[in-house]
């Protein structure tokens, strides 16, 4: 089932909200007008802007059916009744006119649209209040109030309700079925969420349980393998099947971000399983991690830990011989936003700087260098350090998923 996109979600409310305003003030405009003629026998401008602007407004509304730009449509019908509100306000009564309140709407229509055309609006309509306060205050009766004085309570009883109305029962009950709308979405988009989060848990246990399996079917393998070397080869996957569900099983146990792993408690784990596998419980083994605490991509995470697994695994079969004492060390920096810095190795006897990837017949270290490129990194080893030493930088890999409409 597709969820409807919120952004258009939101573009329909907008619109529909737009032209339920342009409706409503339409209608009663006519309204309006009708009653300041035959009732309360107001003449000449006012009544003619009412009904001009729902002449006009409704042309607007109806082109909007047209060219479909919602843009143009409501700046024309703000600018509309901007210019009505001044006209009106101005022949009837000035900065006393209740009809003022209009100009307040078309502010208020233009923040529920943007923020950026609720500042334009709010600044030309306070620039507009004030130039019509600067006018009455010059006192230059340059218009008369067209209200007659026996209509005046009834036309700002009139203009009060129908500023009330457009603000309360158009705008008001509008924005809040877009709320209610936009709250339902938001709560169907969070059980999505929660639902996919708890089924990629489900994922990352079942993946996890599946190579512990595997893991066990190597290691039953090796012990009825009597050839020590095919056993030792069977071991090595072993350790490498284990290093991956590791990454499984972190992913599982977290609440929070289950695309990222912690690297620090993740290397950490690894190695001192690597050493409990190689070495045995008692050991003289010392691992030195300097691991900040970055939070890595799965997908980087894997090879990352192969890489690791590898190189510690060759460091206790044939670096730090039998039970001697020895060092293993493991240190992270950032370089730049996505690349990074490893220095991995140990103090041990360490090989020839004749055998590489290219002559030596070793899965390991083949596997090493294939693992490098494949995080667009690097990997070379430092001569100049005792034992084995490894530098490999890497980039941190996010494989994009696209979304399937």
């Amino acid at each position: 089932m597709n969820m409807p996109n919120e952004e258009n979600r939101r573009l329909q409310d907008k619109i529909q909200l737009i032209l339920k305003v342009n409706h409503n003030s339409i209608l009663t405009s006519i309204i309006f007008g009708l009653v300041c003629i035959f009732l309360l026998d107001i003449k000449g401008i006012i009544p003619y802007v009412f009904f001009g602007y729902a002449a006009i407004n409704f042309l607007n509304t109806y082109l909007y059916n047209k060219h479909k730009n919602l843009t143009a449509t409501y700046n024309i019908a703000s600018l509309l009744a901007m210019a009505g509100g001044i006209l009106i306000t101005i022949h009837s009564g000035g900065i006393q006119s209740p009809f003022i309140l209009v100009l307040a709407i078309v502010v208020f229509a233009g923040y529920v649209t943007t923020k950026m055309y609720g500042q334009f609006y709010l600044i030309v309509n306070l620039i507009l209040v004030a130039a019509i306060f600067v006018y009455d205050l010059a006192d230059l009766n340059l218009t008369a109030n067209m209200v007659p004085e026996g209509s005046r309570r009834w036309f700002a009883f009139l203009s009060v309700v129908f500023a009330v109305y457009l603000l309360g029962g158009v705008f008001g009950r509008n924005l809040l079925r877009a709320h209610h709308n936009l709250y339902k979405s938001r709560k169907e988009v969070q059980e999505r969420i929660e639902e996919k989060e708890t089924l990629l848990k489900e994922v990352h246990h079942r993946v996890k349980n599946n190579l512990q399996t595997v893991s066990s079917l190597l290691s039953l393998q090796s012990r009825a393998v009597s050839d020590e070397k095919i056993s030792s080869i069977i071991k090595s996957s072993q350790n490498r099947v284990v290093s991956m569900a590791m990454v499984h099983e972190m992913l599982y146990k977290r609440d929070d971000y289950l695309s990222k792993i912690e690297l620090r408690p993740y290397v950490e784990e690894l190695c001192n399983y690597l050493v409990r596998s190689v070495k045995g419980n008692t050991n003289k083994i010392k691992v030195n991690l300097h691991v900040d605490d970055y939070k890595l991509s799965i997908d980087t995470v894997i090879p990352l830990g192969l890489i690791i697994n590898e190189t510690i695994t060759n460091a206790l079969k044939y670096g730090i011989k039998g039970d001697d004492a020895g060092e293993i060390l493991i240190s992270l920096r950032q370089l730049s936003e996505k690349r990074y810095e490893m220095h991995l190795g140990d103090n041990g006897v360490g090989y020839a700087d004749t055998i590489g990837p290219e002559t030596s017949k070793s899965l390991g270290l083949k596997l090493i260098y294939n693992l490098a490129r494949q995080l667009r990194g690097t990997i070379e080893r430092d001569p100049e350090k005792q034992g084995t030493y490894y530098r490999l930088e890497f980039e941190e890999i996010i494989e994009e998923i696209k979304a399937i409409d």
